[in-house]
């Protein structure tokens, strides 16, 4: 399985070269999905036999459609690995709720998609998930000065039909914003869409 949670938290000093590493990065990612199919929902045949792990390869590779999601909220996957999946957000004045900081479903939203992601990584050709549950504690208020944050989702187990995971949202600088879990119920797809 991969790192923890805590070992994939920034170190406070190093929040600069981070934070650069972070961007080139998020450079990087958005280079291959600029050149894959953009936005949207894979077509049966583009996913047919994939595992999980695959098929978030594929996302990160450019090769499969991202969510349209991450365009419309400003985030973008940036790792996966089994049991592992990092999303990285820039938060905007068009987050702001009205009292000028960061909307609570923007945090949310990044969390879920770390764990949910975190978890699909985990399952065979034929499975998949959906959210049966979301806990999210926000632990400190993001404005736009925060360049940028992550969203890191390690799964805890993954069983033939549940599956929970955990995740953080940390800044560059090593501050934790929020933290999350989730219990995802797993099941066959139909065959149509396997």
């Amino acid at each position: 399985m991969a790192t923890s949670l805590h070992a994939a938290t920034p170190d406070p000093a190093d929040a600069a070269a981070t934070l650069a590493r972070w961007l080139d990065d998020e450079a990087a990612v958005h280079q291959r999905l600029a050149g894959g199919p953009g936005p949207g929902v894979a077509r049966p045949d583009q996913v047919a036999g994939l595992t999980g792990l695959q098929l978030m390869q594929g996302m990160l590779d450019g090769s499969l459609p991202y969510a349209q999601i991450a365009r419309t909220l400003d985030f973008t996957i940036v790792e996966v690995g089994a049991g592992r999946a990092v999303f990285q957000g820039q938060p905007g004045a068009q987050h702001l709720n009205p009292l000028g900081t960061v909307h609570g479903g923007w945090f949310a939203t990044l969390l879920d998609s770390a764990l949910g992601c975190a978890v699909h990584t985990m399952l065979p050709a034929g499975r998949a998930y959906t959210t049966a549950e979301l806990g999210i504690n926000l632990v400190k208020a993001i404005t736009p000065k925060v360049a940028r944050v992550r969203a890191i989702g390690q799964v805890v187990h993954c069983g033939r039909q549940l599956a929970t995971a955990e995740a953080r949202l940390v800044g560059a600088d090593g501050t934790l914003y929020a933290h999350a879990t989730t219990t995802c119920l797993v099941f066959d797809l139909p065959p149509s869409r396997a």
